[in-house]
């Protein structure tokens, strides 16, 4: 990848467990990590860290902006490289509203009426991840009416 001193770039990948997601040239990437959002400029300090299920927000070297879910799992950070590896990754086309908020729904009705804390725990988790594919999908859709 070139690189313009006055624009640099990142090369960024994102793999889920079944196939390639991304990959290209961007200008920033952003993402939530187990310790907080994380916003990845070109010359970024090398990182290695993981991810919560969320929306892996990038910025299109054109200055368009792409949506996409990722379950959790990695991330690498060098200086003009972003690799992301995840269970699940969707694009905020592929994500099934009717589905998320059917998992939302079940998460939430467990949550309330579970006895364990392991079932709770579970529900917790899941609720975390349809919560997240519905911001996604929001986030795309709002994006789209600018």
């Amino acid at each position: 990848m070139s690189q313009s001193p006055r624009n640099p770039q990142l090369q960024l990948t994102i793999v889920s467990a079944h196939q390639q997601i991304f990959s290209g040239p961007v200008r920033m990437v952003s993402a939530r990590s187990v310790v907080g959002d994380l916003g990845i400029l070109p010359r970024h300090t090398p990182l290695l860290t993981l991810l919560q299920p969320g929306e892996v927000r990038i910025q299109m070297p054109e200055g368009d902006e792409e949506f996409i879910y990722v379950s959790g799992g990695m991330m690498e950070v060098q200086p003009f490289a972003v690799t992301i590896l995840a269970d699940t990754a969707l694009r905020s086309d592929q994500i099934d509203e009717e589905a998320a908020q059917a998992a939302r729904r079940k998460a939430e009705e467990t949550i309330r009426n579970s006895m364990l804390f392991s079932d709770r725990d579970k529900a917790h988790a899941e609720l975390l991840k349809a919560v997240a594919q519905l911001q996604t999908l929001q986030d795309a859709r709002r994006r789209r009416k600018r």
